[in-house]
Formats: structure tokens, sequence, C-alpha cells
């Protein structure tokens, strides 16, 4: 199996050394910055560069680029895509490069598919990459058709060399729905939180709750900004909620008012033992 990575940060560098662990696939792989394909080439972490004339002996291509690049690298290449193989994009949001995506390949004459790895860090780039980042990790799948069973079980043979432990197969709608609460609220909450001046002076009181709360507070501000935006709707309507609730909170600590608070608490803790166990 032959595989394609485009670009190589730290999603796309990790996916190039996951696959590099299986000695039967060859992996292509393209940056923007060439130094890092070069330093990729040197590192053994791809075999060889990926241009556009090996894009068509591509069993698969994985495009892990910024959405609105991804969605540029699909047009400019759209010829170039081997017509039995798949090309996957791995960015966070997936409606627009979904929409693109698919009516591309329709014109084109090859298949793409939406994807989302569930795995990162806090930081980012190819010096962060690891080979391990996607091991037993959730994979997001969202296909052209969801009644193609067979198709599906190509796909997932695609990635299994990647590591993935589940996969989830969805609409664009519905991934970008769900993660603006599981992801992008996160990271937003995390950020907010970590600008409280108290936080100058933390050291010698803060423990685990603080280190879960702020840690993807170091984030990638580009990559987040765009992410946001581009799923600004789903992001809003979290935003509400979460601003109301805390309001409720707020209130209930101004009036003195233990009961309020205590059941406002007490029903965050059910809320948690009912969605996770």
């Amino acid at each position: 199996m032959t595989v394609g990575i485009v670009g190589l940060g730290l999603i796309g560098g990790s996916l190039a050394k996951a696959y590099k662990r299986d000695s039967s696939v060859t992996v292509l792989g393209w940056n923007r910055t060439a130094s890092v394909t070069e330093f990729a080439l040197l590192s053994g972490d791809i075999d060889g560069e990926l241009t556009a004339d090996r894009l068509a002996g591509c069993d698969l291509v994985l495009i892990a680029l910024y959405p609105q690049a991804a969605i540029e690298y699909l047009a400019e290449h759209a010829d170039d895509f081997s017509k039995t193989g798949v090309v996957m994009d791995c960015a966070g949001v997936k409606r627009e490069i979904c929409a693109f995506g698919f009516d591309l390949a329709e014109k084109h004459g090859f298949t793409f598919v939406g994807g989302h790895p569930m795995a990162g860090t806090q930081f980012s780039g190819y010096k962060y990459a690891k080979a391990t980042l996607y091991d037993r990790a959730p994979m997001v799948i969202v296909p052209p058709v969801y009644d193609d069973a067979a198709f599906l079980e190509r796909v997932k043979s695609l990635l299994k060399p990647a590591g993935f432990g589940r996969f989830s197969v969805t609409t664009a709608e519905s991934h970008d729905e769900m993660i603006a609460f599981t992801s992008q609220m996160c990271h937003v909450v995390s950020n907010a939180y970590i600008k409280s001046p108290t936080a100058q002076s933390h050291k010698g009181f803060s423990a685990g709750s603080y280190k879960d709360l702020t840690r993807v507070a170091w984030l990638n501000p580009d990559m987040w900004s765009d992410l946001i935006l581009d799923n600004r709707d789903n992001m809003l309507t979290e935003l509400d909620q979460f601003i109301a609730s805390l309001q409720k909170y707020r209130d209930a600590i101004a009036d003195d008012d233990r009961a309020a608070l205590r059941a406002l608490l007490e029903e965050g803790k059910r809320r948690k033992e009912e969605i996770d166990g």
C-alpha cells in the first residue's frame, strides 16, 4: 500500500510515523515548508516526497491541513488523484470541506471521504509528532454514502496501520455539532479561564484540577481560530448555553443561596454519572 500525507505537522507527521511502522506501506509526504519534508526524509519517517505526479499511485491520500488550505489542495489536484484510491481530509470541522470534496470528487472521478482523527496534544508542529499518537484513539469517518458496508470496511482497512481503536461514522452536520461541545468549547473555556489575574500566583496552590482544566489553553491560535469560526453557529449555541448555566451558579453564590448552589452542583454531578458512567 502507498499512502500520501499532505501536511507534516502534528497530525500529518504522526500519521506518517504511524504508517512507517508497517514495512508493507510506502509513505510519501509533502509539507508547505520544504525543510520539514527534507527533515522527514532524513529521519526515515517518509520514503519520498509526495509530488503531484505521485498522487495517482497512492491508495490513500490523507490531507492534514487547515480547512481552507485542504480545500485549495483538493481543487488544485482534483485531476491528479487515483481513480481507484481514497482521498481523506483530517480537518477538525467537516461541513464545508465535505460539501466541497464530495462535489469535486463526483465531477473528477475520485473518491473523497471526510475524516477526523480524535487525538492530539497542546503542542503543534512536526517536532511533536509521534508514531503512537493514534494508538487506540477514535477516528470519525464522514463518507459520501452511509449504506455501503463494503466501502466502509475498505476505508477502515486503509486506516488500520495508524492504530485507531474505534471508528464512528456520521454526517458532516452531526460531526460539527458534536465537536463544538467535545473539543472546541473545551479549548475556549480553558483559554478564557487561564486569563484570571489569580493565575499569576497559582504555583503551590494548584494540582490535578488546575492541570486538567488548563492543558488545552496552550493551543495553536491560528488553527483554532479557523476551526471555531468555521463552526460558529454550533459554537454560539454551546457558548450561550454555557453562559446561561454559569449565570445560575453566579446568582446562587451572589445570593448566598446554599440550597440553590447545592442543587446545581448535584445536578452537574448526576449528569456526569449518567453520561460517562
